[in-house]
C-alpha cells in the first residue's frame, strides 16, 4: 500500500532556492527526474510572482544553463530548465551535505516524489513511499545536514486530503480571508482587508484565493451526468 508524505527539507544548496530568495513573492513548483549524478532537465512552473523577475533569476545563477518557455492550457509559465553540464550534484551540494553518494543512492530508493515547491530555505516534496523504512531513510539524511520537517502522513490508500495540492500561501490567504469574515454573509471585512492583514497587494490576494478555490473545485466537487 505504501505512504503517501509531505516534507520540508532545508537546504539552502538545493537547486533554485537561490531563484526564490532573490524572487521572493514567487512561488515555483518543478518537476524532474533524479538522476544518481547529475541533475536532469527540470520543469519550473511559475504559480505566483512575477515570470519576468525569475527569468533574470534564472539568468544571474551558475546553475542555470538555458532555459526555454512552455506553453500550457492554463497559462501558467512553465519553463523547461538544462542545468549547467559542468554542475553535477556533488559540485551543488558538496558544501552542504557530508555524504553525496548517500543522497545519490536515495534517487534509487523505493520512492516516487510526485511534487516539489521552492522555498527560499530549501523544497517541500511530496511523495509515495514503499514503506516506513524507505521513508525514515530520507529523514535521517536530511536530519542530519539540515532539517527534515513532516508535514502530513498518511497511508496511500486512505491519502486525498482535498487541500494536499495548496501552496502554503494559498492555504494562508483562505485561512486569514476566512477568519476575517471575508466569506460572510454579509462580507465583515473586504478583500482589501485581508490583503493588509497579510501584508500584499489585494490584486495579489485575488489571484490566491482564485487559484486555492479552483483546485478545491477540481479536488471536491465532482459532476455527474444522468
Amino acid at each position: 500500500m505504501g505512504l503517501l508524505a509531505e516534507y520540508e527539507i532545508t537546504c539552502e544548496g538545493l537547486p533554485f532556492v537561490a531563484v526564490a530568495k532573490e524572487v521572493p513573492e514567487t512561488t515555483l513548483e518543478l518537476k524532474f527526474h533524479p538522476s544518481e549524478s547529475h541533475y536532469t532537465a527540470f520543469l519550473v512552473r511559475v504559480t505566483e510572482g512575477p515570470a519576468d523577475a525569475v527569468e533574470q533569476a534564472f539568468e544571474a545563477g551558475a546553475f542555470v544553463a538555458d532555459y526555454a518557455p512552455i506553453e500550457r492550457e492554463d497559462a501558467t509559465p512553465c519553463y523547461r530548465v538544462e542545468p549547467a553540464i559542468s554542475i553535477s550534484m556533488r559540485d551543488q551540494l558538496g558544501d552542504y551535505v557530508d555524504d553525496v553518494t548517500e543522497l545519490q543512492a536515495l534517487a534509487a530508493a523505493d520512492a516516487d516524489i510526485k511534487g516539489i515547491r521552492v522555498t527560499a530555505t530549501g523544497w517541500i516534496q511530496s511523495g509515495w513511499f514503499a514503506d516506513r523504512e524507505t521513508l525514515d531513510s530520507f529523514r535521517s539524511f536530511w536530519e542530519r545536514n539540515g532539517r527534515f520537517q513532516l508535514r502530513r502522513l498518511t497511508p496511500a490508500a486512505d491519502a486525498g486530503d482535498a487541500d494536499a495540492g495548496l501552496t502554503d500561501r494559498q492555504r494562508e490567504a483562505l485561512l486569514t480571508a476566512n477568519e476575517m469574515g471575508y466569506f460572510e454573509i454579509p462580507r465583515t471585512a473586504s478583500l482589501e482587508d485581508v490583503a493588509d492583514e497579510l501584508e500584499i497587494t489585494a490584486s495579489s490576494l485575488s489571484e490566491r484565493l482564485r487559484r486555492a478555490h479552483s483546485h478545491l473545485i477540481d479536488t471536491v466537487v465532482s459532476y455527474s451526468i444522468d
